[in-house]
């Protein structure tokens, strides 16, 4: 009898307006994407995925497509499927939460608390979107502050924020962005 063929990631690296995004996707979905930078490196994200890097474009090609289109303005609700194993408790049923919160449109730490029925203060919302281990895709930049846009580690900081709501009409184009 042949063993069960182990769980394996694949990874794709996407040039952004915001930064190179890497996407790593397992057999199940994408289970995590996030700022080259912010990784160092995709070994390094492997490393912590703990899981076989192979390499298979047709795996990841549909999270790649959907992020180009995102980003082209032709998108507004992902389809790929997510493989939410990094997270559990009520860090995932906030992220699951989050992860309905709709395209150009924001919520605030103490509203996400309340749409994910846990107990977890707006403080603690606020740690979970800073190890949110799938941005983007599961959009914690849809997440604010009730007195403004609040934090956010990935990419530049609150600059990345602004930029992805600005993009999502959330938020008015500045200066900046003409």
């Amino acid at each position: 009898m042949m063993p069960a063929a182990a769980e394996t990631a694949a990874f794709a690296e996407v040039p952004t307006p915001v930064g190179l995004f890497v996407l790593a996707v397992t057999e199940t979905g994408l289970v995590a994407s996030g700022w080259a930078s912010a990784h160092g490196s995709r070994a390094r994200l492997s490393d912590r995925l703990g899981l076989p890097e192979v390499h298979d474009a047709d795996r990841t090609a549909f999270a790649v497509a959907e992020l180009n289109a995102y980003f082209a303005g032709d998108l507004k609700v992902f389809e790929t499927p997510i493989d939410w194993r990094l997270m559990s408790g009520s860090r995932l049923r906030v992220l699951q939460a989050l992860h309905q919160v709709p395209y150009g449109s924001a919520v605030t730490y103490g509203e996400l608390a309340r749409r994910s029925g846990s107990s977890v203060p707006a403080r603690g919302i606020g740690s979970i979107m800073g190890s949110n281990p799938i941005p983007i895709f599961v959009p914690c930049h849809r997440v604010i502050a009730g007195t403004g846009l609040g934090g956010f580690s990935g990419g530049e900081g609150v600059e990345t924020k602004r930029r992805l709501l600005t993009h999502e009409g959330y938020l008015q184009p500045t200066l900046l962005d003409l």
